[in-house]
């Protein structure tokens, strides 16, 4: 796994602070009374991490890479479970806020209504990381940086499988993710832009999901009841577990999936290349959720950073030049966004490749 990562500043400053010993040192410095004080006694950084719930495989997996990653670096992590629901990751921002942690990441289950919250955080000076999902925010610098994929390009790529593999008209059915979800949004985005050139390809309805199996599988029931369902011959899912509830739905139809259905999903889950050998789902577009290392190496390098500005802010003896770039805010110093690379599978290549799926 690929990523783009610190800005040109980030980098510079990073390589300096290693050069002079400081990088190490200010990992494992916190003040007296200060954030995570506990921890701190074992020089352990301390981070809050909401996740949105546990919706799909995927999610799972992400879970796991996290608290795995945490654990491997000693960081102390308080993780909590909003259980799909905005108000829960509110509560918990504000929990981790009153527990002084060194840093917070979450993944928001949507992007608007996040601002009061972040501008709470900032003015308690803990760094943001997001991960998986962005926010929409009239202030860039609430959070650091955003670790994820590029959730346009993945439509788009779902796109181009069905403009490159298929031939005469294509009706599409779109099961969406969560409304209001930025992967959602920018997934759908991307589609639309992948078919706006291939006029054969047309969406004949789109139907929220949710990104659950059970979900998806009782959207596709409901749809296949209706009269516009007889001339649909393709499923675009913003996620594998939407995909794989309504191939259930399809089988239980009397319809073929992957024959008579061409159906193309996104994240790239092991069950899903278990249904490409079955010869039901066409092809998967990768959305990698081992985010762990990554998200990390940015704490460990954000935390680090964050400590060495409150030690030149007391006085701490720096260059000037050092100085300087301590003086920025964080946001200037590393890379606003992170991308993660990843790939396209379809049947013709699930066999050899489902032995190297970690997820």
């Amino acid at each position: 796994m690929a990523a783009i990562r610190l800005g040109r500043s980030g980098r510079i400053l990073c390589a300096a602070l290693a050069a002079c010993g400081l990088l190490a040192a200010s990992c494992g410095r916190h003040e007296a009374g200060g954030p995570g004080a506990k921890a701190a006694e074992q020089g352990r950084i301390v981070m809050g991490f909401s996740q949105i719930g546990s919706e799909s495989d995927w999610r799972a997996a992400n879970t796991v890479s996290i608290k795995t990653e945490a654990q491997k670096r000693g960081i102390d992590l308080r993780f909590a479970d909003a259980q799909q629901k905005q108000e829960n990751q509110i509560k918990a921002l504000r929990s981790f806020l009153a527990q002084k942690v060194d840093i917070i990441a979450f993944s928001p289950v949507v992007e608007t209504g996040w601002q009061p919250v972040l501008e709470e955080v900032k003015r308690a000076g803990i760094p943001v990381i997001l991960t998986d999902r962005g926010v929409d925010v009239t202030d860039p610098s609430l959070y650091v940086t955003f670790i994820g994929s590029d959730f346009v390009e993945e439509g788009r790529r779902a796109a181009k499988w069905f403009v490159d593999h298929t031939t005469g008209d294509v009706k599409v059915f779109e099961l969406r993710g969560t409304p209001g979800a930025s992967c959602a949004t920018d997934r759908k985005k991307g589609f639309e832009e992948g078919i706006a050139s291939c006029r054969r390809i047309t969406v004949v309805q789109s139907q929220d999901g949710n990104f659950e199996r059970g979900r998806g599988k009782e959207v596709m029931e409901a749809f296949l009841k209706k009269p516009e369902a007889r001339q649909f011959n393709a499923l675009y899912a913003h996620n594998d577990d939407m995909a794989l509830g309504a191939i259930q739905a399809m089988k239980e139809a009397g319809l073929k999936p992957g024959k008579d259905i061409k159906i193309v999903s996104i994240d790239g889950v092991k069950a899903a290349f278990e249904a490409m050998i079955a010869g039901e789902l066409n092809c998967t577009v990768e959305c990698n959720p081992l985010l762990g290392p990554t998200l990390f190496d940015e704490v460990e390098a954000v935390v680090a950073v964050r400590r060495l500005q409150a030690r030149a802010a007391e006085g701490g003896f720096f260059t000037a030049d050092m100085k300087k770039l301590l003086a920025q805010d964080l946001g200037a110093l590393f890379a606003k966004r992170l991308v993660i690379q990843e790939g396209v599978y379809d049947q013709s290549v699930a066999k050899d490749v489902i032995g190297t799926r970690k997820y």
